[in-house]
């Protein structure tokens, strides 16, 4: 896809290889209750589909609509599915570096080493952050025997057991509560792109328009992530200070994209806050120990593990997550509070009613601009 002389400007076997090595075991379970994890998980999913379709009136009943596969995943199995989408969505914008590096001195040595690096690099960061996703609905990734989609190319709901299972042990909380607990936030993702089917290409489209306003030499952006990485750790010399405290993406950022990343931001924290809010407005009904579930589970996400996690939680941006969580949550029960989860169902209805970033902070412009436009 990105060759030079067959050299790629990521070595994506490499990443898969190096995740897979470096990721941290899964708690000790025996086969029998490794299987009756998988088979639990799988039927809450359905139950948490028929809730969900329920709570947010997004696909009515008897609607036929384009579905897509769950699958309960280890911990290299969501590396495999997020390196083919990542690979996927980078396509265009590795061929544009490719080409500038292609004309340099040396591009094609170059190449070779930095596939190989960046590879090394991809696969450390994933390996840290599959031993946290507890679900995620993975959208970009093409359809293959061993990831199968949608009948519309792509798209499936990813549970990966092994996390689950730690963090249920963690936070000692009734086990088949906190499944079926994860399945209602994560199904409320499913919903949310099954319900609109333009959702997927628009956030594509964002996601393309982002890394399209990319005008850095691809060894400058090379440099500028080693740089942070190595702040993690304090490989900085002692004196330079330069870019650290900021997250990857702020690393690279250029003023178009900052622009094209409030947008982002903004969508991010409606999907993530819907699934919040209906998560809490389902809870109760279906999970008795819901109450518990969630206090043990907000602090859990609000203290992290450790300095380094802190660290790393910053590089990746993994903080602003925690806040579209909050803020996105926040939106929706406020619209849902003064127009009815009706009105609030409008925000589906074209990428021109999605809640702009500054909507998001004061609910009450977005039903201002959307309901009375509508009227």
């Amino acid at each position: 896809m990105t060759s030079i002389g067959g050299a790629e400007m990521v070595d994506w076997n490499l990443a898969v290889t190096t995740a897979t090595r470096l990721v941290r075991p899964g708690p000790e379970i025996t086969r029998d209750e490794a299987r009756a994890v998988v088979a639990e998980l799988r039927e809450h999913a359905k139950t948490s589909e028929r809730h969900v379709r329920a709570f947010t009136r997004m696909i009515p009943e008897g609607t036929a609509v384009d579905d897509t596969p769950v699958l309960v995943v280890d911990r290299a199995g969501w590396v495999k599915a997020n390196v083919a989408g990542f690979r996927e969505l980078l396509g265009p914008l590795l061929t544009t570096m490719r080409e500038r590096r292609g004309s340099a001195p040396g591009g094609a040595v170059l190449g070779a080493v930095g596939g190989k690096v960046t590879g090394v690099e991809l696969g450390m960061l994933l390996s840290f952050l599959s031993s946290r996703v507890l679900g995620q609905y993975e959208t970009f990734a093409p359809v293959s025997r061993d990831l199968p989609g949608s009948a519309a190319g792509g798209g499936r709901l990813l549970l990966v057991a092994p996390n689950i299972v730690h963090v249920e042990r963690e936070l000692e909380v009734d086990p088949h509560d906190f499944r079926l607990w994860v399945c209602l936030h994560e199904e409320t993702h499913r919903t949310q792109f099954t319900a609109v089917p333009w959702l997927r290409a628009h956030l594509e489209g964002e996601i393309q328009t982002f890394l399209g306003a990319t005008d850095m030499d691809p060894m400058n952006v090379l440099e500028r992530l080693r740089e942070a990485a190595q702040s993690l750790v304090g490989a900085r010399p002692d004196g330079e200070r330069g870019e650290e405290g900021r997250s990857l993406v702020e690393l690279v950022q250029t003023p178009e994209q900052r622009e094209v990343l409030g947008r982002l931001t903004a969508v991010m924290s409606l999907l993530e806050g819907h699934a919040d809010f209906v998560m809490d407005g389902v809870g109760p009904e279906v999970v008795p120990s819901v109450a518990e579930i969630r206090e043990k589970f907000q602090t859990r996400r609000a203290s992290g593990a450790g300095r380094l996690d802190a660290a790393l939680r910053k590089l990746l941006g993994l903080d602003a997550k925690m806040r579209q969580y909050r803020d996105g949550e926040r939106f929706v029960r406020a619209v849902v509070g003064q127009v009815g989860m009706d009105g609030f169902n409008r925000v589906w209805t074209s990428p021109n009613t999605l809640p702009t970033k500054s909507e998001i902070a004061k609910p009450a412009d977005w039903v201002a601009r959307v309901h009375r436009k509508g009227e």
